[in-house]
């Protein structure tokens, strides 16, 4: 309210100098005293015109100019005042945030490798390393203690990317040629050849061995 009676007090001031029709200067010819008016001179003073009187459409558009340049201050005192009270808000916001995190401290991020799962994990490992045989089942097994102990002992984020790392060498690592041997290799003995067979009579149509075997002559 004081900053709109104030602008209505400077609106006034400037709307009764843009009224003016006309300003004359006054000099009394005894005593050289000199003084402004708008109507007439009194006396015998000299009269000089200081500011020609103005038609109404002069005045008018004075007025109007006037009007327009305390509507543009009022504006101007408004969007400051609303800057201030912007910079106030966020001023204030800001302590409550600071006085916020100085009550209520961020929580400390987990420890992952010191937790009970990450322990438990370890040990679960070093039982099923202790109990391989080299079979295919038994590496299958300790691969996944190995994925369990990553996930419990560096966390949902880390293990991400550590299975992200393990499946890049996957692909990037050359296959296995495996070179067949020169000369064949027998798992077994092979059996011996069977004696040679030994003809002990023939007839016209047969023969006969000595095991009493016929084969047709």
């Amino acid at each position: 309210m004081p900053l709109m009676r104030n602008c209505l007090a400077a609106g006034a001031a400037l709307l009764c100098l843009a009224a003016q029709a006309q300003v004359l200067r006054c000099t009394d010819a005894r005593t050289g005293q000199v003084t402004y008016t708008d109507g007439t001179c009194t006396g015998a003073a000299s009269v000089r015109e200081v500011e020609p009187r103005k038609t109404p459409q002069e005045i008018r558009l004075e007025r109007e100019q006037a009007a327009e340049a305390l509507a543009r201050k009022h504006q101007q005192q408004q969007a400051e005042a609303a800057a201030r009270q912007i910079d106030a808000d966020h001023d204030a916001r800001r302590e409550r945030e600071l006085a916020e995190r100085a009550t209520h401290p961020a929580a400390r991020p987990q420890d992952y490798a010191r937790s009970a799962e990450c322990a438990r994990s370890r040990r679960n490992l070093d039982v099923v390393i202790s109990s391989i045989s080299g079979t295919y089942d038994q590496n299958l097994r300790v691969e996944t203690a190995q994925r369990q102990v990553d996930l419990d002992c560096l966390g949902p984020d880390a293990y991400a990317e550590v299975e992200k790392a393990r499946a890049l060498r996957q692909e990037t690592a050359p296959p296995v040629v495996v070179i067949p041997p020169r000369h064949p290799v027998y798992t077994t003995r092979p059996a011996p050849p069977p004696p040679p067979r030994k003809f002990t009579q023939c007839n016209v149509f047969r023969c006969y061995d000595s095991q009493g075997n016929s084969y047709p002559r």
